[in-house]
């Protein structure tokens, strides 16, 4: 037991020294000045050198695109404007001749000689538009008083249609109807009556015409005289045909 307790421990022993010499040689093995240390450190994954200067040379470059760019993008941007700008006036030139070309009164220039200004033309085109109001305003009221018209003319047709059919029933009483001729006639014969107490009527302007017709409706077309006037006209026509 002695002598195998003895060999462990001279197994152990060598072991411990030969880690020891192993530390020494370790140490006698490390760089011994810290460029060499850390030389690695200034090359990169592919082997190159970055340098400082390679650095900022890579810096101006990125610079000088980015002031590129941003002067090119200006650039455009102004050329953009000044497009848009140019159209916006086409569009104004071509408006105002169009509206010079649809009004009349704009498709001459002035007594100078010279075009018309926007002003003119928009100041005219104005007083077209008015002008054309005041037509369709006209032409409507003209349109609804026709209406109005048709519609009483629908419905005396509709009464003489009454009449008609009336007569057409009763054919004994054709021969007792008055005919055309003698209503004209007694029609005719008021009228020269009533137009012979109008020749006191004074027609030199309207306000003695309004004030004498008033006049004379109130003394000669009364429902008496209006009366008497018929019974004489009918009394001597019927004089004339006995």
């Amino acid at each position: 037991m002695a002598e195998v307790s003895n060999k462990e421990y001279e197994i152990r022993s060598g072991r411990n020294m030969n880690s020891g010499a192993g530390s020494d040689g370790d140490m006698k093995l490390e760089p011994s000045s810290p460029t060499e240390r850390f030389g690695f450190s200034r090359c990169s994954s592919t082997g190159s050198v970055n340098t400082p200067s390679s650095s900022a040379h890579n810096t101006e470059d990125e610079d000088s695109d980015n002031k590129s760019s941003t002067i090119s993008y200006k650039e455009r941007r102004r050329e953009a404007h000044t497009q848009a700008e140019q159209k916006r006036r086409d569009a104004i030139k071509k408006g105002y001749d169009s509206l010079q070309d649809l009004v009349p009164t704009c498709q001459h220039t002035d007594s100078s000689g010279y075009k018309l200004s926007k002003a003119t033309v928009l100041q005219k085109s104005i007083d077209y538009i008015q002008f054309l109001l005041q037509q369709k305003k006209k032409q409507e009221e003209e349109r609804n008083a026709l209406r109005k018209e048709v519609v009483a003319l629908r419905i005396m047709q509709a009464n003489y249609e009454q009449i008609v059919k009336a007569h057409q029933t009763q054919p004994g009483q054709a021969e007792m109807r008055v005919s055309d001729e003698t209503k004209f006639q007694v029609f005719q014969a008021i009228m020269d009556r009533l137009f012979q107490t109008f020749n006191n009527v004074s027609v030199a302007n309207f306000a003695e015409l309004s004030g004498c017709v008033f006049s004379w409706l109130e003394e000669h077309c009364k429902p008496q005289t209006m009366r008497e006037v018929v019974l004489s006209v009918l009394h001597q026509l019927n004089n004339q045909i006995s």
